[in-house]
């Protein structure tokens, strides 16, 4: 676990990204981890919860999913455009086709309504978010 790396994707406000890296810093609190917003407010916001370093903007996003092992955020970030247009398609791309664990929160937006999951509140999806970094650093 010392030497892995994850990534926190988040746009817009950062509210969502700074939960999870706020949660993840408690959980692991020797982990690296990496903030890259789409926008500097975003990625702000997840240097402020505890993120190791941040970058933002599309070349950062795309430059360093080869260089992270595990990447976090809502499952909007596979899809072109989405944040209001924050995620190029170039982003979507290099998320979705890096080697990366992918750990998704299915929040409702950008279009993207995730069926056969249960209901639940962010605090709830970023606990799983957890449970799931843990057992992949097992």
């Amino acid at each position: 676990m010392k030497d892995m790396k994850v990534a926190v994707v988040d746009g817009q406000g950062g509210g969502i990204g700074k939960a999870i890296v706020e949660e993840v810093r408690k959980a692991f609190p020797d982990l690296y981890i990496l903030a890259l917003g789409t926008n500097s407010l975003a990625t702000g916001q997840m240097l402020r919860a505890g993120a190791t370093e941040g970058a933002t903007g599309e070349n950062a996003i795309i430059h360093n999913m080869e260089h992270v092992d595990i990447v976090i955020g809502v499952v909007g970030i596979l899809c072109a455009n989405s944040m209001m247009g924050e995620l190029s398609p170039a982003m979507a791309q290099a998320i979705g086709g890096s080697h990366t664990h992918k750990v998704l929160l299915p929040v409702n937006r950008c279009h993207i309504h995730v069926v056969s999951v249960a209901e639940s509140g962010l605090s709830r999806h970023i606990k799983n978010v957890i449970e799931e970094l843990k057992a992949i650093m097992e």
